[in-house]
């Protein structure tokens, strides 16, 4: 994606930052997550996200993900997206749709790492 401002026809930007959140469970805090993904798989996981989404908005040009593996501490970026239109609403409703997409088909699979160096998997994926 081209950010350097050198499209004029693109008068929308819409961002999501998702970051690891130190929540909470029963007596122990969330410390820190570790992403594992299959990479080839979940590349053209993403891939296929973009083009349904692409697909789903006329005004829509551009559109990045990124989604953090590895260990990702509380408060770091876990995920990123970028989207461009040529108008804020189609930016920000494709944003979001690519955001839902994501949580529940891309093969990210998390576990919660916490306090106490205990560990959880976590399974948010969407039937």
């Amino acid at each position: 994606m081209n950010l350097s401002g050198s499209h004029n026809d693109r008068g929308g930007q819409s961002l999501f930052v998702g970051r690891v959140r130190a929540d909470e469970k029963g007596m122990k805090r969330v410390r820190a997550i570790e992403y594992t993904a299959y990479g080839d798989m979940a590349a053209l996981e993403a891939k296929k996200i973009k083009e349904e989404v692409l697909s789903g908005f006329s005004d829509v040009r551009d559109i990045a993900i990124l989604h953090s593996t590895g260990l990702v501490n509380a408060g770091e970026i876990s995920l990123l997206i970028l989207v461009s239109a040529g108008h804020r609403r189609q930016a920000i409703d494709a944003c979001s749709m690519t955001v839902e997409l994501i949580k529940e088909r891309l093969p990210v699979w998390k576990k919660e790492i916490f306090d106490d160096l205990s560990h959880e998997w976590i399974n948010e994926k969407k039937a």
